[in-house]
Formats: structure tokens, sequence, C-alpha cells
């Protein structure tokens, strides 16, 4: 119990900056206390005065006055301590794995409680009291127990490690300044410590930031996982919705068209019974005359015969079969018929459902107003920037790197790197015209090539009738009426471009799986005016919803 009264005292007169018994004990204005020196060598190397402990800053600096109390308690704690007697190693505790040793200790070596940074050397309880008690030893700076103390003694002189050298970034120790580091900047230990730490205070607050900012990214991203499942759901419902509708069609035309068989050859099977019916009963009258011939043909009375002859041999009123015949219908036509029929009903069907997402995407409508600095100078565009077309004449235009030189093309002002947006342009009037989206970074000189590979996503008329996908190489569309009226409709982050009929409510054609890595502008080329045959201009248009 001694020794836990000592321990208890012991700590209540540590300096919180030596970690050593107090030396000419002095409080402060908050009330802390430190050694005289200790507080005095902390306010001169720092421009703030502030309480260690509490860090509570004093404007000017404070004077100190000695602490008589701790003082005497100090010197009473020094006076027990040198009469009191040595704990034997019996009462204190054996090191265990992990912890430090006491370096004095033979075997078995106690737990250490401090070690000594001047001794380089470990100390259990027992072999730490000449620190505590002699006065040599008091001014040694004690910390908490630590391993490889050896490690803190230069190799070469056997000197404290007590000095930096910023120049190699290697700990030194003062006769290294004179030796392989002479000339080099150097600095205490404790100044560097202090401002590796606040460096490292520094990048304790960036990797805090970048942890907040990681797991910011980790709820965004399950956000849009969240946001992904509902679009999934209610995207699958309306599909199961749609696809129930056409199999519903299918099988109702399938039924109809196995009825229409079926009925076909109900009527052929009922005429057929008919006909046989009426020649079976045709058979029987021609039977029982048969008979009567027969009868009368081996009669020997000369006068039944004569007088039965005529009666027999009058023929009965029968149908002439030779020009009737069951023809089995024709089956050809049937299934053609049918299939016409169901792809029509699927086309009708087909536009309820493209009318349907037309109305979704035009929810993504965007204000666009064409960019003269794009402009080909030979176009030209309305006061309010959204028609543009071409003028014949080449214009003296400032040459600018963003402006197309070759071809009749210009872009919108507007551009888009993420999200979706859709807008229409009018064709009406037109026979040749370039539609779609162009990265920014694309190539705007001379002739160009229009394909995704060269960052343009467009389609084309040619010819008045003739419709192209410009995928790379082009896919020729079947467009059964011309468009008045053009949509397209972009998801950036999906890698979507969708081109629509408007006025029938008919997908034209789609580029899927694009890959985007820049901001994308909305393109357009009115072509050559052909003569006056192409003159009509390309007209972005506000979106009607009704």
């Amino acid at each position: 119990m001694a020794a836990a009264g000592r321990v208890r005292s012991e700590d209540q007169f540590l300096c919180s900056i030596c970690l050593d018994v107090f030396t000419d004990p002095v409080t402060i204005p908050c009330g802390h206390n430190f050694c005289k020196s200790c507080i005095t060598e902390h306010w001169d190397n720092n421009e703030i005065y502030q309480c260690p402990m509490c860090k509570k800053a004093f404007d000017p600096r404070p004077e100190l006055n000695a602490n008589t109390f701790i003082s005497e308690m100090v010197a009473q704690f020094r006076l027990e301590a040198q009469h009191e007697p040595n704990i034997s190693s019996s009462d204190q505790q054996a090191a265990k794995p992990g912890e430090v040793p006491c370096d004095v200790c033979t075997e078995p070596k106690l737990k250490a409680l401090k070690s000594c940074l001047v001794c380089l050397t470990s100390y259990c309880q027992t072999h730490l009291e000449p620190h505590l008690t002699c006065s040599a030893l008091r001014r040694h700076k004690l910390i908490h127990p630590v391993e490889n103390l050896e490690n803190r003694m230069c190799r070469k002189h056997d000197k404290p490690l007590e000095l930096f050298c910023k120049t190699d970034h290697t700990c030194i120790c003062h006769h290294c300044t004179y030796s392989d580091h002479k000339s080099h900047d150097v600095t205490p230990l404790k100044e560097e410590h202090e401002e590796q730490k606040a460096e490292l205070k520094k990048t304790d607050t960036e990797i805090k930031q970048m942890i907040q900012e990681r797991r910011l990214r980790i709820q965004e991203i399950q956000r849009s996982v969240e946001l992904s499942k509902n679009a999934a759901d209610r995207k699958t419902a309306e599909g199961v919705e749609v696809f129930t509708a056409l199999m519903e069609s299918v099988q109702r035309s399938l039924d109809q068209f196995k009825e229409e068989i079926q009925e076909k050859h109900r009527t052929t099977e009922k005429q057929a019974e008919d006909f046989i019916k009426e020649l079976e009963q045709e058979i029987c009258e021609l039977e029982k005359r048969s008979t009567e011939v027969k009868q009368l043909l081996g009669s020997e009375d000369h006068l039944h015969f004569v007088q039965r002859f005529t009666c027999v041999k009058a023929a009965p009123s029968m149908k002439t079969w030779t020009e009737v015949s069951v023809c089995p219908p024709s089956y050809e036509g049937t299934v053609v018929r049918a299939v016409s029929e169901l792809e029509d009903k699927l086309t009708e069907d087909m536009k309820k459902v493209v009318k349907a997402e037309l109305k979704r995407v035009q929810q993504y409508e965007v204000d666009l107003t064409l960019d003269p600095d794009t402009a080909h100078p030979e176009l030209i565009l309305s006061d309010d920037g959204k028609q543009v077309h071409d003028g014949g004449v080449k214009k003296n235009l400032p040459d600018k790197p963003q402006r197309f030189t070759g071809c009749h093309c210009i872009l919108a002002k507007q551009s888009f790197s993420s999200g979706r947006f859709y807008f229409e342009v009018q064709v009406k009037g037109k026979t040749k015209w370039d539609l779609g989206v162009a990265r920014e970074s694309s190539n705007r000189t001379g002739v160009i090539t229009e394909c995704p590979q060269n960052g343009y996503w467009t389609i084309w008329l040619r010819n008045g009738n003739e419709y192209k996908a410009l995928a790379g190489p082009a896919v020729l569309l079947s467009v059964k009426s011309g468009p008045q009226k053009v949509g397209v409709f972009v998801d950036y982050e999906e890698g979507l471009v969708s081109f629509y009929d408007v006025g029938s409510s008919v997908l034209i054609y789609s580029f899927t799986g694009c890959c985007f890595n820049d901001k994308l502008l909305p393109y357009f080329s009115p072509c050559t005016n052909a003569a006056g045959t192409n003159s009509a201009p390309l007209i972005i248009t506000p979106v009607d919803t009704e």
C-alpha cells in the first residue's frame, strides 16, 4: 500500500512539461503549475503566452510567482523518498510481452516506469529512485518508457541525437555539425518536432477531409444506385406492361388467324357434308328405281309390263353433278395477311410507346442559341439566334479556331458535360440537312467526316428522301414519311443519342453505348441552298407538349 501511495504522490508533483518532479514550482494565472525554468523556456520559444495545459492565452506575459505550498510539498516528498525503504521485486510487476523492461534489473526484469533520455536507460520503480532523490539526476529528461534507447545515440560520436539536419533530413548530434554536416541547415529537434507536428496536423486535417469527401462520395454513389434501382424498377414495370400488351396483341392475332383457318375449313367441311348428304339421298332413290327396273324386266305379264314401263322409264328430277365439286380453300395469303395486320397493330402500339417515351424526354428541353463564332462564313443567322440557312456568299469574318471552315455547320452556344438534354429542330421544306451533337474538341477545319470516332453523333438527309445515321459506317434508315420536325435527346451518363420524328412520334435512330469524355454541343448543318431547292432554314423551335 505504501508503494501505491508513493506512485500517486509522485504523479501529483510532476511538471507537465519536463515530466519530472517540480523544481522551483510557479503558478500562472490560470492556476496550473510548472517548473520555473520549463515555463520560462516554453514562453521564450513561442510568440503566444499560452498555458501548455488548458491553452489559455495571456497578454501581456504574466509574471511568475513561486508556489511555496507546492515547494514545501515537493521537499517533503523528496525527504520521504530518501527514507522510504526500497520496494522488493516481488511487489512490482514483471514486464509482459510488448512492455518495456527495466534495463538495470536482472532476471526477472520488471516493468519500466520511465525512460531517461540522458542516461538512455529505462527504469523500474526501484531503480528510478535516484532520479527522484538525487539532485544531479533530477534534471534528467524522463519520459514514458520506450524501447531501443540506443537508437537515440549518434553511432559515430556516441552522443545524444539532439539536432535535425534539414539538408540531409536526418537526426544528428552536436559533434556532427563540425564534421559531416558542417554548414548544413541544422535546427534543434524540439523546433523540428514542432514544425513537423504542425505539418502532421495539417496532413491529419487533409486526411480527415479526404475521408469525409470519400464518405460523401460513397453516399452519392449509394444514392445513385438507389435512384438507378428505382428507375430500373419503374422502367421494368413500364416495359412489362408494354410487352405484356404486345404479347396479348400477338396472341389475339394468332387466335384470330387460327380461327380464320378453322372457319374456312369448317365451311368447306359443311359444304362437303351437304353435298354428300344430297348425293346419298339421290343414290337411295336411284337404287329404289333400279330395283323397280329389275322387277319389271323379270315380269312375263305383258299387260303389267306395258302399263308400268312409262312410269318406271321416266327419270326423276335430279342434279347434274358433273359441274359440282368441293374446292379446298386457299390458305396461302392468310398467314401473310395476318402477319401484315399484326405488323400494323404492333406499329400502332409502338407509336403509342414511342409517343409516351417522347413525352418523357421532352421534359429535358433546353433553350438553345446558335453560336455565330462557330458558323461557316456562308451561313446566315437570325437575330434571335434560332434560325440558320445558307446565304451562298462567303462573308469576311474573323478567323477563329472554333469556326467551321470547310462544311456549312454551326454549333449552339450551350454545352453539356452531364445529365440529359433535349431540343427540337424544324426541317420542313429542306432536301438536305445534318443534325446531332458534337464533342467540343472535335475538328472543325476543312472537310469533316461525321462519325462517333471523330466526335460527331449525327443523322442526315440527302436527295430529299435518303436518311442515314452517320455511325461509321453509315446506316441507311427506313423513314416512311419525311419528318417536319426532328427531336434530339441526349443522356450523357447513359451514352445515348436518340432522334425522333416529332410529328409522327417515331424513333428514327439511336446511338447507344457512346463514350463522350468531353463537353457536348448541339450540332446543325442546313447544307448548301442547292440553287434555291434547299434554301429553307433550320429552326430551333420550342417544345409543344400539347
